[in-house]
């Protein structure tokens, strides 16, 4: 094999090039407390902490290629299982969220049939009673077009009960 066959093409390093640059606009976009968890060179958080503060279009797009040119230097294998740690937990507070919602709605949709179906699917103790009456309150704040509060504190209560079970 010939030394040719075996380097990537232009293409290709070109690609990867492309994607060290995206995971290094990542990381610009990242809280500071996570970027501070991530075990970075000192160089390339200072470049990520100086782009934040780069507000000239050319002049970040220039040190997003700087950062993408330092990411080249390192394993980002690290940096890459973080950041889908990250959608992963970002992925289940919405599904949490949706999940919730949907109870909220259907408990003033569908009264106490939904309340039934709420009790066989939840492991945790109900305060039923307490759940009925903020549904009711609920539903004639949205008869009387009036702010949400029920809602929301029915909300509050749906996601104590929903809540994983940590064991």
């Amino acid at each position: 094999m010939s030394e040719y066959e075996e380097r990537p093409s232009k293409s290709e390093r070109k690609r990867q090039s492309e994607d060290l640059q995206a995971l290094g606009e990542a990381l610009i976009d990242l809280p500071q407390a996570e970027l501070d968890a991530l075990d970075l060179p000192e160089t390339l958080r200072d470049a990520v902490m100086l782009a934040r503060r780069i507000t000239a279009r050319s002049g970040l797009y220039r040190q997003k290629q700087y950062i993408g040119k330092l990411m080249r230097k390192i394993d980002t294998e690290p940096i890459r299982a973080a950041l889908e740690a990250r959608r992963q937990r970002d992925r289940a507070h919405t599904l949490q969220f949706r999940r919730i919602e949907h109870w909220r709605d259907r408990l003033l949709r569908e009264g106490t049939a939904a309340l039934d179906a709420l009790r066989a699917e939840v492991v945790r103790p109900i305060d039923e009673q307490a759940l009925a009456s903020l549904v009711e309150r609920a539903r004639r704040e949205r008869a009387q077009k009036a702010p949400p509060r029920a809602a929301r504190e029915l909300f509050r209560m749906l996601r104590d009960v929903l809540a994983p079970v940590e064991l």
